[in-house]
């Protein structure tokens, strides 16, 4: 009796017109803390794919690296350890040298402009450069800075000698050209070789410095744009492959640059939001940078547009083509810096 009492239940939870279709339940994985705007992104991403499906995909986010480590996302996509996962493709150097260049210091101004910018332009090299998986959208998070635990940096030249955590591979050459040392970690790793001193430094969005705890070790602040990081959101394929037509559409429609936009803006917000509350706490020192030391950081950043153009030749690109497209994105979407 309650097992027929259950499955009139799910019938009910069924729209007629998928009645027939086959019902899957989604792994949605990503590597940071379940308090992270990211959790509800992939919740809300969950609901609309299965409000749309009829409710015959289901879904369940795995939050804080429960399903593997946050570097090895993408290929946990690839290999279906997960279904839909949050990837950082800086974490792997030279593996997708095309969207590297979002990565670029100075480039975008805005995190739902810049992500909708970035999901626009990359589509059609996601299809080369991410073909192991279904490229589902691309976002950023909004412009960030270096956060320092044992001096203030205001010029390049403050890096030389320095222990930094980067961000990705961009901002670990950057920190390289500028005398440093590289501390590769992930996010949730950072607080930690900050406090043992294997790390001086990160480069890190705002708010992200309270929610992973680096504000109880870190003391000094730059408040400036100094560089983004790309992310995407990639699926399985062969789980998108066993779905129906009608499915395939659900997903489709919750995996392009409106959705991008959706993931991007929020999460921007939620970062901005961290200036003024560093600002507010004790024993903590913000501060601008003059115009004149803002020009030293672009010059000092010119070698990596060199660096990203070359790693997209010898991948068979046109970095010239894919940079004046990029650019006309953004441009598009008021999100080029200036």
């Amino acid at each position: 009796m309650r097992k027929a009492f259950l499955a009139l239940l799910l019938a009910a939870s069924v729209t007629p017109a998928f009645a027939q279709e086959k019902t899957f339940e989604l792994k949605l994985s990503h590597w940071v803390p379940a308090s992270h705007p990211l959790q509800k992104a992939l919740e809300d991403w969950g609901a609309a794919v299965e409000k749309e499906s009829g409710g015959t995909i289901k879904y369940k986010v795995y939050p804080a690296q429960q399903l593997g480590k946050a570097f090895d996302h993408y290929d946990m996509a690839r290999d279906g350890i997960a279904d839909v996962t949050y990837i950082n493709p800086g974490y792997q150097p030279g593996r997708f040298p095309i969207i590297g260049a979002g990565e670029l210091p100075f480039l975008m101004s805005d995190a739902k402009g810049g992500s909708m910018a970035l999901d626009a332009w990359y589509r059609k090299y996601a299809e080369k450069e991410m073909k192991d998986v279904k490229f589902c959208l691309g976002f950023i998070h909004s412009p960030s800075t270096f956060h320092s635990r044992t001096k203030k940096i205001v010029v390049p030249d403050d890096v030389k000698g320095m222990k930094i955590r980067p961000a990705h591979a961009t901002m670990a050459n950057y920190v390289t050209l500028l005398g440093g040392t590289n501390v590769q970690s992930s996010a949730p790793e950072v607080r930690d070789i900050i406090e043992r001193g294997v790390a001086d430094a990160v480069t890190f969005p705002w708010g992200s410095v309270l929610l992973f705890g680096i504000d109880k070790v870190t003391k000094y602040h730059i408040e400036a744009p100094l560089y983004v990081t790309t992310f995407a959101f990639v699926m399985n394929k062969d789980k998108y492959n066993q779905m129906s037509a009608m499915q395939k559409k659900a997903i489709d429609n919750n995996c392009n640059t409106e959705a991008a936009g959706r993931v991007g803006g929020p999460w921007g917000a939620y970062e901005n939001s961290g200036v003024d509350k560093i600002k507010a706490l004790a024993d903590h020192e913000v501060y601008k940078i003059t115009p004149e030391q803002t020009a030293l950081w672009k010059k000092a950043s010119e070698p990596l547009v060199k660096t990203w153009a070359d790693n997209v030749k010898k991948a068979g690109g046109d970095p010239d083509a894919a940079m004046a497209e990029l650019r006309a994105e953004l441009t598009k979407n008021n999100a080029l810096a200036q």
